[in-house]
């Protein structure tokens, strides 16, 4: 991570030159002319204006891994050559995990051919015989006419095949909300989730708060989770139109998940304890036309930014501005993403075209940041963000998941309720593994450092039930009569094969994003580390007697309450006042259940 993150934390924006292919890029959005892949798809007119043709229109060539498929044609394949091309298809929606893109009418090198509107209809009529024999559906996403040196008009169509894998219920995307207080977040989830638009004065929110006091003074404290389903031809299914979320989960066969999180500065490490436990996929930073970057605004960029956790904006309240004055806040967005600390590639959406292209840019490059302007009251460029949840991908690969699933089963405890007649129930993220309907686990450690048997007695995500959870999906459990005070945030369940180790000292390799003096030993920090949340003493600065922001160390730090389950190389984040830093840990002391007590200096 770039020091110069530092600035968005402490210091002062400086405006940057930023990459200079940021506004070619936005150019291509916003024209209309971009190419249907990745961020260096360039793609030209088939001729200029004194007639002559130019280079011929390229996409990216085709990758052998990835959910993108390119296709010049499919007209009247074999028997022998349909079979290869549903096996192949298999291959796509697995390395997309459920959904893939196929480009009709363009060569494996990326070349943008087209073809004629015979061939190109005999094509998608082979696409939809494919994608029924895999049990998929397929939807158009566009079709662009290509003009080179040709007289005849030929055209490419692009193409979203879904499919739910035969192992879940619906695919899953979580999306953390972030941005400052009354930006308007808990509007957007209300109108995105219940299909209503707002009222001007927050009527859209108020089925999300969770507390009285949050209503009262309409903001939000804790962190909720709202839905949103898309089915298989890509329509939202909400509230507005199945009452219950198993209905919505039943209909759908993609889910949204947003996480939202508090935007006021005195709930900020609820807001972190979010985007560090709940591994969200990506976040959705929302900034008011209005008031532009303010109050925590910039705070929430530097977070996305230090975890490393992609992100695009949505510029709400557009219906209370001049369009002058939207226009000002987007050009300050721009300069923030483009100055050193970000080295963000801003792409501003205004048509469903663009949203396309950027929800499969956004996908393939970490550094491109759509930005969004819609009205929660007006409904402004809410089909626009519509689509591009729609169709942006899952950001991990299959092949990651796989791996993570071989391993034994990790789960993290975000969140503990009692539920009448059910029992204890823990909420979190399956971190590794498989989780099924009686398992028998382990869940420590607890403040002696032990870990404590359990059964797995129900499970539940979305709402609904089911049977088994998979590495990366997030859910509740039942434990029945387990004792809820013995439970903690910041546990794990883990396998008993696993022999899970503790520590209550651990050294961690830190960049100081911002301190007002100096960073030395004896000084006391909030840890964040997945979904462990403690405090800890800085025991010693190797190499070093202080530290000054902006300057990197290793530094052993202790827990002060009692020991946690940590692993070497996960990030860290800490955090006291105006001070703020980010990290992995490098190594752990185990310690056994015995020596817990006396570790901490009890």
């Amino acid at each position: 991570m770039d020091s110069r993150v530092s600035e968005l934390f402490g210091g002062c924006c400086r405006p940057g030159g930023g990459p200079a292919m940021g506004g070619a890029l936005k150019a291509r959005g916003a024209g209309g002319s971009s190419g249907c892949g990745g961020p260096k798809g360039k793609k030209k007119n088939g001729r200029n204006r004194a007639g002559k043709a130019n280079n011929p229109p390229y996409l990216p060539p085709e990758a052998e891994d990835g959910n993108i498929e390119y296709k010049l044609k499919l007209v009247n394949p074999s028997q022998y050559r349909f079979e290869h091309l549903v096996t192949q298809m298999k291959w796509r929606l697995q390395e997309g995990r459920g959904e893939a893109v196929y480009q009709i009418g363009v060569e494996d090198n990326g070349l943008l051919v087209g073809l004629a509107e015979e061939e190109m209809r005999a094509s998608l009529k082979t696409l939809h015989r494919m994608a029924e024999k895999v049990g998929a559906d397929i939807t158009v996403l566009r079709e662009r006419e290509v003009d080179y040196d040709s007289d005849t008009p030929r055209k490419i169509t692009e193409v979203l095949v879904r499919k739910v894998p035969d192992n879940q219920q619906f695919l899953d995307l979580r999306v953390a909300v972030l941005g400052n207080v009354d930006s308007g977040k808990s509007t957007l989830l209300g109108v995105l989730t219940q299909g209503e638009l707002d009222n001007g004065r927050g009527r859209a929110r108020l089925n999300l708060f969770r507390h009285l006091h949050e209503i009262q003074s309409g903001r939000t404290s804790s962190i909720s989770f709202e839905i949103l389903g898309f089915n298989s031809k890509g329509e939202v299914v909400n509230y507005s139109d199945s009452r219950t979320a198993e209905e919505i989960c039943e209909s759908s066969s993609k889910m949204i998940t947003f996480i939202d999180l508090a935007g006021h500065h005195k709930y900020l490490h609820t807001t972190i304890f979010g985007l560090t436990s709940y591994c969200p996929d990506c976040a959705l930073l929302l900034v008011s036309a209005n008031t532009g970057i303010a109050g925590t605004t910039r705070e929430h960029l530097g977070l996305a930014l230090a975890l490393k956790v992609p992100f695009f904006i949505v510029v709400s309240k557009v219906d209370l501005c001049a369009k002058t004055t939207v226009e000002r806040t987007v050009r300050q967005l721009e300069r923030v993403l483009k100055q050193p600390g970000c080295h963000k590639v801003p792409m501003l959406v205004t048509s469903e075209d663009d949203a396309v292209t950027a929800a499969q840019q956004f996908a393939q490059s970490p550094n491109i940041t759509p930005i969004f302007t819609l009205s929660s009251v007006s409904g402004e460029g809410l089909d626009l963000l519509k689509v591009f949840l729609n169709i942006l991908p899952p950001l991990t690969n299959s092949k990651e998941q796989e791996e993570l699933m071989q391993q034994l089963t990790e789960f993290q405890v975000d969140e503990i309720y009692t539920v009448p007649e059910v029992g204890t129930v823990v909420g979190g993220t399956l971190s590794s593994g498989i989780c099924r309907e009686g398992d028998q686990l382990v869940v420590g450690p607890t403040d002696d450092g032990c870990f404590l048997e359990l059964r797995v007695c129900s499970i539940q995500r979305n709402r609904s039930a089911c049977r088994v959870l998979r590495a990366g999906q997030a859910a509740t459990l039942a434990l029945g009569d387990f004792d809820r005070a013995l439970l903690r945030k910041g546990m794990v369940m883990v396998s008993p094969e696993m022999n899970p180790t503790i520590c209550s000292v651990f050294e961690a390799e830190i960049v100081l994003l911002f301190h007002a003096t100096t960073f030395r030993r004896g000084f006391q920090v909030t840890v964040h580390v997945g979904n462990v949340r403690q405090t800890a003493v800085v025991e010693k600065i190797h190499a070093k007697d202080k530290l000054r922001t902006g300057e990197k160390a290793v530094v052993r730090f202790r827990f002060l309450k009692h020991p946690e389950y940590l692993k070497v190389g996960a990030k860290l984040l800490f955090r006291e006042g105006v001070t703020k830093g980010i990290g992995h840990v490098t190594d752990v002391q185990a310690i056994a259940a015995g020596e817990a007590q006396a570790s901490l200096g009890f």
